[in-house]
């Protein structure tokens, strides 16, 4: 049996591949194409991608509900293979989708749970985990009763019964209030503070920002990037100075012509620009040599939004490239 003391990788995926279908009625479909992965111990990695890239498949083969077509992966130093209730225990999913039984309680629920994973009841911590996730006060009322937010920190809160090392978040905080959101994410940076591995999938791109520590990015079931946060943020190097001035625009001036400028206002323009090119003081003097008086300048820089979308429209034009 593997030691699963203190793996250097939380996770480890080689090779991995799922393809659904294959029928006449349905056309094979390779949802995951030999994806190689670490995550880090320790680690808040996020596992960003658009809609059908291939996460939700990657979380549901790691949690044992689906099987996979072809590689390898690994729970916590356990091949889901050869040791799959081993890999099991290692991990906490909340699913993307509400799935709840709607005549139980909050509480029962997670006592339920725990009693599914043979966690001692000397052990269990329902009113604490409940405490977390904002439903102390609803601990005694049917799950048919909560809000869809309230539904999806139950889910949260049934991931968390077992205390596994690693927790995977599949877009846990759609639906949940501000307030509640930032309480959740408290939490859960405290788990991660004491050693669990979380992995999160979100559509909220800010939250990955903040959160996490390593990014991946999946595009039609293939890594297109896999890096620490801040080494993928400057993966776009671009700046970008927005201009008042005192002039109505309707053209770009010629002195602007070598810089990629777009009008967004009578007397508003934003320059796109490199640092590693171009200084700011180029473009200042080039809106002088406009005879452009400044009235009010800002910049901005490149955020995982945008770095997001450029890889994702990337990898897409690559792909039809290769189909054609």
């Amino acid at each position: 049996m593997p030691d699963n003391t203190s793996p250097k990788n939380a996770i480890e995926v080689r090779g991995l591949r799922k393809v659904y279908g294959g029928s006449k009625e349905m056309p094979p479909h390779e949802a995951l194409k030999a994806v190689d992965l670490d995550i880090p111990q320790g680690s808040f990695f996020g596992l960003l991608g658009p809609n059908g890239a291939g996460k939700s498949t990657f979380i549901n083969i790691l949690a044992g509900l689906v099987n996979k077509s072809a590689g390898s992966a690994s729970v916590w130093g356990f091949d889901i293979d050869k040791h799959p209730r081993n890999a099991s225990a290692a991990i906490g999913v909340v699913p993307q989708e509400i799935v709840f039984d709607a005549f139980f309680t909050p509480r029962e629920a997670l006592e339920l749970q725990a009693g599914m994973y043979g966690v001692p009841k000397a052990e269990r911590r329902t009113e604490e985990i409940l405490a977390a996730v904002g439903l102390l006060d609803k601990a005694d009322a049917y799950a048919r009763t909560l809000s869809g937010g309230m539904k999806r920190r139950l889910l949260v809160a049934k991931a968390m019964v077992h205390s596994p090392p690693i927790l995977v978040l599949d877009e846990p905080t759609a639906g949940v209030d501000i307030a509640l959101r930032q309480q959740l994410w408290d939490y859960v940076q405290e788990l991660n503070e004491a050693g669990v591995t979380v992995v999160l999938t979100t559509h909220y791109l800010e939250e990955a920002e903040a959160l996490c520590d390593r990014i991946a990015i999946i595009n039609k079931g293939q890594v297109v990037a896999n890096e620490e946060t801040p080494t993928l943020l400057r993966r776009i190097d671009e700046k970008e100075l927005d201009f008042v001035v005192d002039k109505a625009l309707t053209t770009v001036p010629d002195e602007l012509a070598g810089f990629r400028v777009e009008l967004t206002g009578s007397n508003r323009f934003s320059v796109h620009y490199s640092p590693e090119v171009d200084q700011v003081n180029r473009v200042l003097d080039a809106v002088r040599a406009a005879g452009l008086h400044i009235v009010d300048l800002s910049t901005s820089e490149a955020d995982l939004e945008d770095i997001f979308m450029q890889l994702t429209n990337e990898a897409a034009a690559e792909q039809a490239a290769g189909e054609a």
